[in-house]
């Protein structure tokens, strides 16, 4: 084991390895900062690139971009209340609140810091655990992921604010969406109203853009202009960082432990690990009233989850070319022409190589926090600026993300307009958007995995509940949907004993 570990230092530290480390880290901060532009699509456009690259530089490049887009993704949520990623959907509310609190660094540094040491912890984690991982991964087929992705869609009565009922609705009101077009396990094309455009459905990001940043843009011309904050130069970014770690270990480490667990499962990957470490984070909260209006204990457990995710999502696809997430997806693909087949054959045969994977997962959360500052530093100046000047470019990057996230498809930037203004119109009335962003980006995965298991099952609903870790997990999901009517009973009960004692 040590000569493959001091091989693996050896493969890492190369002149061509170190320059592909650092170059990607600046291009995936840069993509993941850009509003609509994904992880997953910095990532494939390095695709082309990987060709000319050596097999542990090629890896490396994927690795740390998509480590440095999950993170870059909170800066344009903190400053502007724009996800720059789906994975940063889940807390957006809490860091933007935090900067209009005039706490824009402690915000950002807890994106940071905690986003570091997730992705650190999750690396030595699976490092240790790979193979028991993968083998829970394995046993989980169609049936349990169908109650894990209902599972994730309860989490909506769970992140709101307002009614459950309420989130309820607009959760349902995201699966609806979901069945736009022909992307569903029959072929067959729904509610397209004949157009030609609807036939691909809607794509989660240009709804994303739509409902968080454009419909901020309609919301500033509707209200007067806040004050504005104090011009200041941002402070340090890490400092009170030691002191927030000191005290939340308990949600950092349930963070680190969700987003690894979620991680591991095939087709899930971060966007569903932060969303879930949200939600139990609120859940378990001794003051789950605060979530939402700029409260850290959230932000740093759902932070922790998502890059913690993504050293997990690599145990599937290095051990069973099966896909984590869409990242690993692409990854497999080129890790096949580099010649490093996936399967239990490379943890053997080239464990050195899968030692120089795990080293440059380190290095790539340790580099991130110097380049994060960085990049935040230069990003700040956008919450100083006046309205008048950052909404036109909100506008410009709306149109832009949807445009390019579609293929260039110009349809996207309707349907940013459109999301936009239902968007505003949820918010007013008291409608969460993050549980609707909620049903899109599971919607698909709850379909899929449930059609599959009734072909498998030829139509019968017993396996969903005979076998073990299913019927755990419909529990899980039945009493997630229960919990509120259960609430509201409660509270029934105790206002009739006040009333009549």
């Amino acid at each position: 084991m040590m000569s493959d570990l001091l091989q693996a230092f050896g493969l890492v530290f190369q002149t061509d390895v170190l320059i592909a480390i650092a170059a990607s880290a600046i291009y995936g901060l840069t993509v993941g900062a850009i509003p609509g532009l994904t992880a997953t699509m910095a990532v494939a456009l390095l695709v082309p690139i990987t060709f000319y690259l050596s097999p542990i530089a090629a890896i490396a490049t994927i690795i740390t971009a998509s480590a440095m887009a999950i993170f870059a993704g909170d800066i344009p949520g903190c400053l502007l209340r724009i996800p720059g990623t789906p994975a940063s959907a889940a807390y957006t509310d809490d860091a933007y609140q935090m900067t209009r609190k005039g706490q824009a660094e402690t915000a950002l540094g807890i994106c940071l810091w905690f986003s570091a040491l997730g992705g650190i912890f999750g690396t030595f984690a699976v490092t240790l655990i790979a193979p028991a991982l993968a083998e829970m991964a394995l046993s989980f087929s169609t049936y349990e992921n169908f109650w894990l992705a209902m599972l994730g869609l309860m989490c909506a009565t769970l992140v709101a604010r307002s009614s459950p009922i309420k989130a309820i609705a607009a959760m349902l009101l995201g699966l609806l969406i979901t069945c736009i077009g022909i992307n569903n396990p029959g072929g067959v094309a729904r509610f397209t109203l004949g157009s030609t455009d609807l036939l691909g459905g809607i794509e989660p990001i240009p709804a994303l853009i739509g409902v968080f940043a454009l419909s901020e843009v309609m919301r500033a011309l509707t209200e007067r202009e806040p004050p504005k904050m104090e011009d200041r130069r941002l402070g340090s970014i890490l400092a009170g960082q030691w002191a927030l770690t000191k005290k939340y270990p308990k949600q950092q480490a349930r963070g680190n432990v969700t987003g690894i667990l979620v991680g591991v499962l095939p087709g899930v990957g971060a966007d569903m690990a932060a969303w879930a470490s949200y939600a139990i984070s609120k859940r378990f909260s001794k003051t789950p009233e605060k979530f939402g209006t700029g409260h850290p204990e959230g932000l740093i457990e759902a932070g922790a989850s998502n890059n913690a995710s993504l050293a997990s999502s690599w145990v599937p696809a290095l051990l069973f070319a099966i896909p984590g997430d869409t990242i690993t997806a692409i990854a497999i693909g080129v890790l096949y022409m580099k010649g490093l087949n996936p399967g239990p054959a490379l943890f053997t045969e080239q464990a050195s190589s899968m030692y120089a994977l795990y080293i440059i997962f380190v290095i790539a959360n340790l580099i991130m926090i110097p380049l994060g500052i960085v990049a935040i530093r230069l990003s700040s100046r956008m919450v100083r600026a006046p309205r008048s000047a950052v909404m036109p470019l909100i506008l410009v990057f709306c149109a832009v993300g949807g445009f390019a996230t579609a293929g260039n498809n110009l349809f996207a930037v309707w349907c940013v307009m459109v999301f936009g203004v239902v968007g505003f119109l949820m918010e007013k009335n008291g409608y969460p958007v993050a549980a609707m962003v909620l049903g899109i980006v599971m919607g698909t995965m709850v379909e899929q995995n449930f059609v599959t298991s009734l072909i498998k099952s030829d139509g019968s609903l017993v396996p969903f509940f005979s076998r073990p870790v299913a019927s755990v997990l419909a529990a899980m999901t039945f009493a997630a949907l229960l919990w509120p009517v259960f609430s509201w009973g409660l509270q029934k009960l105790r206002g009739r004993r006040v009333v009549t004692a």
